[in-house]
């Protein structure tokens, strides 16, 4: 067509990365009086908890860090010896702002223990603790763990003697684990099949096996040819001391609930910038909003980012640079370094990507990242570099295709 020039196509540009609202760490630690860190296990979410508490104490709040860590990190990092059911000054927090920082670490069978001793006469107390399901129950039983570090939550709040709690919560693979273990625990103990085995212990002696067949009828009877008398014993010997106590196990989960979404309370989640954490982070943050749990923001943890200025050396300038170095058989540590930043970036590359895909999905949610360090967190001072890095943290920019050598 004469006359008529063709514009060259051109192909819009990509639309640059929507704003990240950031996590105010400091505005959260000096209002909140509970803070719940949760996430999957590895990615330092019990360090990020002890910062947090540390940061807080030493900004002068009266704080208690609760951890249901196996590993005992926590205990290492504070300079403690041991940590326990009992909550423990940790020395060495400067307290020159008036705060104090108490630690303590979740014995799960020991906190059972006291819910029976208080609401249990004696006698019945006594029947409990010497059951074995119930010692079975209350050390390994799936969701114990979960509910005892709620019901320790409540124990420490009904106290009132600190400003701020910290729960470093159990590592688990969903956020249906922690969020549900009260009521899933509550409902177990208020059961129906449970409340059926409580007939037998009611019949006595030898009706005990008639009772049990003519209760759970075919059911019943092949239960009791897998596992035997014995134990169908111990579980209604345990459900008739327990009896008591049902409808407070049900009403301290509710209690925990509704403080877990009152105001006062925030959730933490950790992650790190790997793909699988992160898409827990997001099965976390989505749950947290269809429950009405006010979540605080994401923190992103052992982050890997390009230092400013060296942000324009690409990863096929700095391999080209490399190649040539070691063709003149010139500088080897130079080429080496080079190397090093090559696979740096692609590194931050990939962690860029990943967190502008959780960030696209959830783009109201506040966001801090924590550069990983170079050891790992062993003392207070470790903890601290962590805290700073919390109130501190800039998100890396840099273009995701400049591993492509493009700018």
């Amino acid at each position: 067509m004469s006359g008529t020039h063709r514009q060259p196509s051109q192909r819009p540009l990509p639309a640059p990365p929507l704003p990240v609202p950031p996590l105010d760490v400091d505005a959260m630690l000096d209002s909140e009086k509970i803070i719940v860190c949760c996430g999957s296990g590895g990615v330092g979410k019990t360090t990020i908890a002890a910062a947090l508490a540390l940061r807080a104490a030493e900004q002068g709040r009266q704080v208690v860090v609760l951890t249901i860590d196996p590993a005992r990190r926590l205990a290492q990092s504070m300079g403690l010896t041991e940590l326990d059911n009992i909550p423990r000054e940790v020395a060495g927090v400067d307290r020159s702002a008036g705060g104090r920082l108490d630690a303590m670490m979740l014995d799960m069978k020991r906190t059972f223990d006291e819910i029976v001793l208080v609401h249990a006469t004696p006698e019945r107390a006594r029947q409990l603790l010497d059951n074995p399901f119930y010692q079975s129950l209350s050390s390994s039983f799936a969701g114990t763990q979960e509910y005892m570090a709620m019901e320790k939550l409540g124990q420490l709040d009904a106290t009132g003697d600190w400003d701020l709690i910290v729960v470093d919560t159990p590592p688990t693979r969903s956020a249906l684990d922690f969020l549900d273990a009260p009521t899933r625990l509550g409902a177990f103990l208020d059961g129906r099949l449970l409340r059926l085995l409580l007939a037998p212990a009611k019949a006595g002696g030898k009706m005990y096996l008639k009772v049990v067949g003519v209760g759970l009828g075919v059911f019943g009877k092949i239960l009791t040819r897998i596992v035997g008398a014995q134990l169908l014993a111990d579980v209604s010997q345990f459900v008739a001391a327990m009896e008591t106590m049902f409808g407070g196990f049900r009403q301290r989960a509710e209690q925990t609930y509704q403080l877990l979404g009152a105001p006062g309370t925030s959730f933490v989640v950790v992650a790190a910038p790997e793909a699988a954490a992160l898409r827990e982070a997001s099965y976390f943050v989505d749950r947290l909003d269809s429950d009405g749990m006010p979540l605080a923001g994401l923190v992103i943890n052992r982050v890997h980012p390009v230092r400013r200025g060296a942000r324009g050396l690409t990863v096929e300038r700095s391999l080209a640079a490399a190649e040539t170095l070691v063709e003149h058989a010139e500088h080897p540590l130079a080429a080496a370094v080079l190397r090093v930043h090559a696979e740096r970036v692609r590194l931050s590359t990939r962690e860029n990507r990943l967190r502008e895909r959780f960030t696209s999905a959830h783009p109201d949610t506040p966001l801090v990242e924590v550069d990983a360090l170079a050891g790992d967190v062993h003392d207070l001072a470790g903890l601290r570099e962590v805290g700073a890095a919390l109130v501190g943290s800039t998100f890396s920019t840099m273009p995701t295709d400049l591993i492509k050598g493009r700018r």
